[in-house]
């Protein structure tokens, strides 16, 4: 049974920091990329980041360039993605997903397996 779990959200203010994880298991994670997606009230899911099983080689939404960082740990099976100066327009239910299809690593299609998501919330 394959299962992501991300922890880590909660409630910052704006300028803060958090660092999401993404612990995985039933899976073998070295072999999958791992994508952050957000999704904030009435809107639909958007893409935030990627990271490729092989290289490996990261991608940003354009929104979340130079403030947040995807990385993963193969030898903890975990994904992280630390956002740094957050804004009030971060906030979102975070969720993280995992797929070894070749993809477009930012459309949410693309991906097999999703977390239960993590709330952020940023307050101004």
């Amino acid at each position: 049974q394959v299962q992501l779990v991300e922890s880590g959200g909660g409630l910052v203010q704006a300028g803060g920091s958090l660092r999401l994880s993404c612990a995985t298991s039933g899976l073998t994670f070295a072999l999958n990329t791992m994508g952050w997606f957000r999704q904030a009230p009435g809107q639909e899911r958007e893409f935030v980041a990627a990271i490729t099983w092989v290289g490996p080689s990261t991608y940003y939404e354009d929104s979340v360039k130079g403030r947040f960082t995807v990385s993963r740990d193969n030898a903890k099976n975990t994904a992280y993605l630390q956002m740094n100066s957050l804004k009030f327009e971060d906030t979102a239910v975070y969720y993280c997903a995992a797929t070894r299809r070749n993809a477009e690593v930012s459309k949410d299609a693309g991906y097999v397996y999703w977390g239960q998501g993590t709330q952020v919330t940023v307050s101004s």
